[in-house]
């Protein structure tokens, strides 16, 4: 990672509502949520224009803070083809939208950003909420848990890129804490 840090694109796709935030993080591993929020679908009838929106609020991100990655939360599977298809659509066309910004993609699924973010890979979008709210510290959230959602994904992806716990080769928890003070949270 570069001095300047890195920045994250977050994307939570949805064909009705699509969730969508920024973080920067420094040199100094110092997380900044830059923007968080959600691009509301459902005032478009037609689902190509739906597709069309979510192409142009990615692109606009993509623009205006130039990301160093994308990381996306990817489908999960459910009972209703017709939704699964709508909903990988819209995750398509983002994806498109931030690889014409040559912005690097990558796919989480929702277990993985769950268990990334809370400890639990069956938490409620409620309990990814209050986690996201206190590792970043912001007092008002987002209405739409899509937007603190989507704010989970880019924080999985910073998670999965790279940060490696530092260990000299002992096992006891003393040490790791001793090694390990800037993960810790105090109350």
């Amino acid at each position: 990672m570069s001095s300047q840090g890195k920045i994250i694109l977050g994307i939570d796709p949805g064909s009705l509502i699509m969730g969508y935030a920024v973080i920067r993080i420094d040199g100094k591993k110092a997380i900044d949520l830059m923007e968080m929020g959600v691009l509301k679908l459902s005032k478009y009838p037609e689902h190509a224009m739906r597709l069309k929106k979510i192409y142009e609020k990615v692109h606009e991100l993509s623009a205006n803070f130039k990301p160093t990655s994308c990381a996306i939360e990817a489908p999960f599977f459910g009972k209703n083809v017709q939704s699964m298809l709508k909903l990988g659509r819209a995750q398509g066309v983002a994806m498109a939208a931030a690889i014409q910004a040559d912005v690097p993609v990558i796919e989480y699924s929702p277990k993985k950003v769950k268990q990334s973010v809370t400890g639990n890979g069956n938490a409620s979008k409620e309990q990814v909420q209050r986690t996201v709210q206190q590792i970043l510290k912001f007092t008002d959230p987002s209405k739409y848990l899509d937007a603190t959602d989507a704010v989970a994904v880019a924080l999985c992806h910073h998670y999965q890129s790279g940060i490696r716990i530092k260990s000299s080769g002992s096992s006891d928890w003393s040490t790791f804490i001793k090694e390990n003070k800037h993960r810790i949270k105090k109350k």
